[in-house]
């Protein structure tokens, strides 16, 4: 059957998928930056394509600026690196730049049984195992992850106060940097593990995918956004299931509740701006301003 107009792939990216030995292309996911399409190899295995859905240079309500040409090459080298590690993931096949970017990569499986939570819990603890890759993440140059997180924090808490007049004031940034002081940024962190981003089949995680929001920080960064996706059931997340197979209790203190917070923010500007919706919209500010009075609490103890 053909395909409407407005789901054929552009026509050059059918030039490039065919100098690269890939045809059929169907178009199978679209996000914010990018989007994917599954074509067949040479070889008759099964790829996808990720490329930009604009120019290089996008922006969003969490993310002003990005360039997604520095993602693209960030999750090439990320997921190279980790693929080396045993972390299964869609391992890439070539990454051409120029007019139109494009990310080639083996195309995986999914059965739709879902991520068993033992499991999932185990993967995460292996990827904070592994020593992280020596590529820079693509936030700017010169700038630690945590001066990076103190500073999307306030960069967002004033995109949202925009949308939403009376949200209460965004936390110090004296209190957010005494927070994150003591953070060890040793482990590679995805930041985006839900049910969207796995390819399972019969329970077992065959690939994590999207790898762009990844950081170099501590593992609690991880379990934190993972505790925030948990509360949202089309995540597919058990978090307490996974923390078990994780090997740890839920962590406490001002600095967990600190990167709920940068999670929970994150998830209020997506249901107030980038995928508005009335009823999860104010869901989510409700969650964001209940995790920074817990954050707060924390502060005057």
């Amino acid at each position: 059957m053909d395909l409407p107009p407005s789901e054929l792939p552009p026509p050059d990216l059918v030039e490039i998928a065919s100098r690269h030995g890939c045809s059929g292309l169907v178009p199978v996911g679209s996000g914010l930056e990018f989007a994917v399409f599954r074509a067949t190899a040479a070889d008759g295995s099964g790829v996808v394509l990720r490329t930009p859905v604009g120019g290089r240079f996008q922006g969003n309500a969490n993310d002003p600026v990005v360039d997604t040409r520095a993602l693209l090459r960030w999750e090439n080298a990320v997921t190279k690196h980790v693929a080396g590690f045993g972390i299964p993931v869609a391992t890439p096949r070539a990454l051409v730049l120029g007019d139109r970017d494009v990310l080639i990569s083996d195309y995986l499986p999914d059965d739709g049984t879902g991520a068993g939570q033992a499991g999932l819990g185990a993967l995460l603890r292996r990827l904070h195992d592994i020593p992280p890759p020596t590529a820079a993440p693509p936030h700017p140059a010169k700038m630690s992850t945590v001066d990076f997180l103190v500073r999307r924090i306030t960069q967002r808490w004033a995109g949202l106060r925009a949308i939403v007049p009376d949200l209460p004031a965004a936390p110090a940034v004296p209190a957010l940097r005494a927070t994150l002081a003591g953070a060890r940024v040793t482990s590679l962190v995805h930041l985006d593990v839900r049910a969207a981003n796995l390819r399972c089949v019969g329970g077992t995680v065959r690939g994590l995918l999207d790898w762009s929001n990844a950081l170099i920080s501590e593992p609690l960064l991880e379990l934190a956004r993972v505790a925030e996706f948990a509360l949202l059931p089309a995540n597919g997340i058990d978090f307490h299931r996974v923390l078990a197979a994780y090997g740890t209790p839920e962590p406490t203190g001002a600095r967990y509740w600190l990167y709920r917070l940068d999670a929970a923010l994150m998830l209020a500007l997506v249901f107030t701006s980038e995928a508005p919706d009335p009823v999860a919209g104010a869901r989510a500010v409700d969650r964001l301003v209940d995790v920074r009075a817990r954050l707060l609490r924390h502060w005057d103890r």
